[in-house]
């Protein structure tokens, strides 16, 4: 590649975060919920949006020239195949995260990454005088949009999961961190003989009622509020941690992990979902998500010798791991 080739191929990778901008906004605006039955003009959509007209215009004319809308000759929109992901009703919907990632308070912590870089400290701390956990839990706003972020990722990845995992031998499967219970109720619903304890913080788990009624699992499952450093439940023979130890540093990994080692049946398995880190050169989408756990959560994503290691300290075998999906694997681990 020639140096002006560079250039340019560079410049169009830095402007990549208005793109995602604008995919947030849209999503945030529910756009595509709004043209899924049809074409609206932009002015119909800004009645129903309540934004300006000419400035919602140029919003839809920009992402339909990335595919996410079509612009008609009179200037009406219509969805995409692409675009039907930001539809919130879609069976795999990306709109739940779209709108999450733009909120300023991400955004402004993503701001933030050269000090990361320089320091080595978390750059949503430094940003926002206190740490991510906490300030969701002093904005129920913010919080709430995150965990149908969340939820969404869940459900979409469930498929995926239920594929790759055998859940037949377990009796009582227990989801620590499982957010309003997307990934557990699917698991239940597709094992009937199981029962299921959710496990998350009590203004988490206080959402999962309509969750679990709605996949007709409610009557097989506990919600259990508390908090994962403190301890957990006792009594599963296999314990989930989806998307959990990421957010986390090695110290803050292994207690989560020697309470689960405290809390697992003999004989039971840890099954932990997660991005495994690829090779030098590969895998960029698991090494862009390793500089977010920097930026926000203060976390990382591992390597299999990461994996391996940390959960040899909290008495854990890893006995397997098989790739599920884009960013996520099952690593199972046995009690020793």
């Amino acid at each position: 590649m020639d140096s002006r080739t560079a250039a340019v191929e560079l410049i169009r990778m830095v402007n990549e975060y208005r793109v995602s901008q604008a995919i947030s906004v849209a999503a945030t605006l529910r756009i595509a919920d709004h043209i899924k039955d049809g074409k609206r003009s932009a002015a119909d959509l800004a009645r129903l949006t309540d934004t300006h007209p000419r400035a919602l215009y140029r919003l839809l004319r920009a992402l339909a020239a990335v595919g996410i809308f079509h612009e008609e000759e009179d200037g009406h929109f219509s969805l995409t195949s692409l675009g039907g992901g930001l539809r919130f009703d879609a069976e795999h919907s990306a709109a739940p995260w779209a709108a999450f990632a733009g909120r300023p308070y991400y955004r402004q912590a993503w701001s933030e990454l050269l000090y990361s870089i320089q320091t080595g400290s978390n750059a949503f701390r430094h940003a926002h005088g206190k740490g991510v956990w906490e300030y969701r839990a002093e904005n129920p706003e913010e919080s709430l949009i995150f965990d149908r972020a969340m939820a969404a990722n869940s459900r979409n990845v469930a498929a995926a999961l239920l594929v790759s995992c055998d859940f037949s031998p377990f009796q009582t499967i227990m989801d620590v961190g499982g957010g309003s219970g997307s990934l557990l109720a699917q698991i239940l619903a597709a094992y009937p003989g199981a029962r299921g304890i959710l496990f998350d913080q009590p203004h988490v788990v206080a959402g999962a009622a309509a969750v679990l009624e709605a996949a007709g699992v409610a009557d097989r499952c506990d919600a259990v509020g508390g908090d994962f450093f403190a301890g957990l439940p006792e009594g599963a023979d296999a314990i989930l941690l989806k998307w959990i130890l990421h957010d986390w540093d090695d110290e803050n990994c292994l207690a989560i992990l020697r309470n689960c080692r405290r809390a697992i049946r003999a004989g039971g398995r840890l099954l932990v979902f997660e991005a495994v880190l690829a090779p030098p050169n590969q895998g960029a989408d698991a090494k862009f998500a390793d500089l977010n756990m920097l930026v926000a959560p203060d976390g990382q994503e591992r390597t299999e010798e990461e994996f391996r290691a940390v959960m040899a300290q909290a008495n854990f075998e890893v006995i397997g791991i098989v790739e599920a999906g884009p960013r996520i694997s099952v690593i199972e681990a046995r009690p020793v």
